[in-house]
């Protein structure tokens, strides 16, 4: 049991924060860094960091974030500066908006997806008087 809580996955290396799978919370969740979220969240989360739902997450809130990684459930408004990407078996309920989005065969979205440049500064080609 040791070496199956310390073992660390690829994609978990750098996390600041986590939310175990028995942990129950409502609020408010602001962060920097990324987190991992396995249990059940209710309310708003806000960061310009990664935000990870892992497989037995379930997530029923807004959130605004750099990235978010859904491999659980996700239902809510998701907002990402970066990317959100959606793996196999897991579930978006809700509007994402996104630059880059990544939806793995069997990972579903339930709802509508904007796709928002990300900011870019435009260089004429030809002078202009």
């Amino acid at each position: 049991m040791w070496g199956e809580e310390t073992k660390m996955k690829k994609d978990d290396k750098g996390i600041k924060a986590y939310m175990g799978e028995d942990v129950i919370f409502s609020g408010s969740l602001s962060f920097e860094g990324t987190v991992r979220i396995d249990g059940k969240f209710e309310g708003e989360i806000n960061t310009d960091d990664t935000l990870i739902v892992g497989e037995t997450g379930h997530i029923v809130a807004d959130v605004y974030a750099g990235a978010v990684i859904c491999k659980g459930c996700v239902e809510g408004t998701i907002v990402a500066t970066k990317k959100i990407e959606i793996h196999a078996n897991s579930r978006v309920v809700g509007n994402v908006k996104s630059p880059a989005l990544y939806i793995e065969l069997g990972g579903i979205l339930d709802g509508s997806c904007e796709m928002i440049a990300k900011e870019s500064k435009v260089i004429p080609l030809v002078k202009t008087e």
